[in-house]
């Protein structure tokens, strides 16, 4: 059996034509919409495609207006389209080519031509997908870095927001980091940023869940669908698991590296997700004001 080198989605009506581009696909994993409807539903699943096959004249909801719906949401608008048709004039492909979609496949299809650009589109996204990893991790700790803190809490407030559903924020900052630093040197204080920052990533447990670095020697973590109360549990695991790392910490007065942190959740008075950063730093410094090494 074949491995998998992608997932495509082949958003066609024509039960004749899904055969032959399975069969002309087989290396891949296929999955199928036979309405705009549900290509737009598989396309915002918890396992998108790499790259979507849509056909434009479907019953209900035309290929145009998926990929425009797809092309305007953060989740799927860098999913590659080619539309797949009959219509292949120079207006239609302009059209489809303006709204977003990378490419063209005409009816009836040559099966070479169909295998060749699937590869060709797949490679590039994997490519852009790599560059956006390197341009998304802080090169020091390995986890994500602000821009991606940014992006993902963005995304994830505004799907809160839609669905209905909760948010947590934490703000974590490593405790006397400062005197760590002056007092042992900005090698071990790096050596420690790496292993606070891998011990808070360790301590998550879903796929969507994301630690970040947020800045110098502050932490980040984003935890969608998830209440203050449970918030706390996650925020008191990260504590925990960064004081039985027992770092020493150089000063004489200090037993061992520690973090304070600060938890805050989405309200109805939350109105944008600077909202909740503001909130958790006000609580991280009252965590600090309260003797460090604790959660507020």
């Amino acid at each position: 059996m074949t491995a998998h080198k992608g997932r495509v989605l082949i958003a066609e009506d024509e039960m004749v034509n899904i055969k032959v581009l399975v069969a002309t696909l087989d290396e891949y994993e296929i999955v199928i919409a036979k309405t705009g409807e549900q290509a737009i539903s598989k396309a915002l699943s918890s396992q998108p495609p790499d790259l979507i096959l849509l056909d434009i004249n479907m019953p209900g909801m035309d290929g145009y207006e998926v990929c425009r719906i797809l092309k305007k949401n953060l989740e799927s608008m860098d999913i590659p389209i080619i539309f797949i048709t009959v219509q292949a004039s120079v207006e239609d492909e302009t059209k489809g080519l303006e709204m977003g979609a990378v490419d063209y496949i005409s009816k009836p299809f040559s099966p070479a031509i169909v295998r060749a650009r699937v590869a060709n589109h797949l490679e590039l996204k994997q490519q852009r997908d790599l560059l956006h990893q390197l341009n998304m991790t802080d090169p020091l700790t390995k986890i994500a870095n602000r821009r991606r803190l940014d992006e993902y809490l963005t995304t994830s407030f505004y799907q809160a927001q839609r669905t209905d559903s909760e948010l947590c924020l934490l703000m974590i900052d490593i405790d006397n980091f400062k005197a760590l630093n002056d007092l042992a040197g900005h090698d071990y204080g790096d050596d420690c940023l790496r292993q606070v920052a891998q011990s808070v990533a360790a301590s998550l447990q879903r796929s969507t869940e994301l630690a970040a670095r947020f800045g110098g020697e502050e932490f980040c973590v984003i935890l969608p669908a998830t209440e203050i109360i449970e918030g706390r549990k996650v925020a008191e695991k990260i504590r925990a698991n960064i004081d039985a790392l027992q770092l020493n910490h150089p000063a004489a007065d200090i037993n061992n590296v520690t973090v304070s942190i600060g938890c805050s959740a989405m309200n109805v008075e939350t109105d944008d997700p600077n909202a909740l950063f503001k909130l958790a730093d006000a609580l991280l410094y009252q965590a600090k004001q309260k003797g460090r090494n604790c959660i507020v």
